[in-house]
């Protein structure tokens, strides 16, 4: 695979990830964390998988402010420069508006590819093809192309994409619509129809395309950035860009654009991914043992089945008469929890906050 010497790599990392405490914290959320016990953090991960598409100098981190120096400490090949800090976070729109203005200054043709850094992507050849495609296919269409995973279940946490069944090129079709995340009754329907995919939340877009979509469509958030052309790229960044988000409104992508543009595709990819946003993911992700799936755990079950626990430091657990749960032990925290719902996690470490006045999260 050949480096793509006019494309940038934009990886989001700015989340907090909830859904993961007590092992993810504000303080450190779960991009900068090795979730899967792997030797590399999920942020690294990420970088290195780029870093066989594009140069390096052409990668770039977007974050909160408050990550900085963890990007730094687990990055260290990363400049100043290729870090874009957030005051505040609006939202994957003033994402993409930030990086394209920026990175216009850097080159008035180039291809972006969008990605978060908290994917797990175990087959990179795979994912080396499908961005290749999309590649060449949106540097030559005026054309915003978003990666779709074709589903094999019907999962309740991912949103959907709906396409048209003839290909407009080798491999890319029509976007019909976007879903958010669904009831189950409905995502077993989207699953039945053949013609949905998985949104795995990566784009990839030329500079001049997402211009005119932002222009278009989010005219005013697109001119706070836009009008500070010249300070992109100089010490005068920061002072701008901390001023334009105290006021720009938090919108996704995909509701401020992609659900009103015509020119979305997408390419249904097959490769194994997952976007690492609950327990149950990671359940997914690692290898069982005993019918039960561990992580820095000597584990001793006893009638205990289909399970996932997680200690941060080695140790000895103990579970008896247990199914289906997951149990997460930290310093300060334990989390034990049923699978069924893990969804309700993200609610707890708000409960936590207001209890505890923010300690743990």
């Amino acid at each position: 695979m050949k480096i793509l010497k006019d494309t940038y790599a934009i990886i989001l990392a700015g989340g907090i990830g909830t859904r993961f405490w007590p092992v993810s914290r504000e303080s450190r959320p779960k991009q900068f964390v090795d979730i899967l016990g792997t030797g590399s953090t999920l942020i690294q991960d990420a970088y290195n998988r780029f870093l066989n598409l594009v140069p390096q100098e052409n990668i770039f981190i977007i974050t909160n402010q408050n990550y900085l120096d963890l990007v730094k400490e687990q990055l260290p090949l990363v400049t100043d420069n290729q870090i874009l800090g957030e005051p505040l976070g609006k939202n994957t729109a003033a994402c993409a508006a930030y990086a394209a203005n920026k990175i216009s200054e850097l080159s008035n043709e180039g291809v972006l590819i969008v990605a978060p850094s908290d994917h797990l992507i175990q087959d990179t050849n795979a994912f080396n093809n499908q961005i290749f495609k999309a590649y060449n296919y949106a540097k030559n269409n005026d054309a915003l192309v978003t990666l779709g995973i074709k589903p094999h279940r019907p999962d309740t946490g991912y949103g959907y994409i709906q396409f048209e069944p003839d290909e407009t090129s080798e491999g890319i079709n029509k976007v019909k619509t976007f879903t958010e995340k669904p009831p189950l009754e409905l995502a077993e329907k989207f699953l039945e129809s053949g013609d949905f995919l998985w949104n795995s939340g990566m784009f990839i877009w030329s500079i001049p395309t997402i211009l005119k979509a932002l222009n278009n469509f989010l005219p005013e958030l697109n001119l706070s950035f836009s009008e500070v052309k010249g300070a992109y790229n100089t010490v005068l960044e920061k002072k701008h860009i901390d001023r334009i988000y105290s006021s720009i409104p938090s919108i996704s992508i995909d509701n401020g654009i992609l659900e009103k543009a015509e020119n979305v595709y997408v390419l249904p990819s097959e490769f194994s991914w997952s976007d690492l946003g609950t327990w149950k993911s990671v359940h997914e992700s690692l290898q069982g043992v005993d019918s039960n799936t561990v992580l820095n755990v000597n584990l001793l079950a006893i009638d205990a089945t289909n399970n996932l626990i997680v200690s941060e430091k080695e140790k000895l657990v103990v579970i008896k008469d247990l199914d289906g749960y997951f149990v997460v032990d930290t310093d300060d925290a334990l989390l034990i929890c049923k699978k069924d719902q893990e969804q309700e996690v993200k609610k707890l470490v708000g409960d936590i906050r207001k209890q505890y006045n923010g300690k743990y999260n």
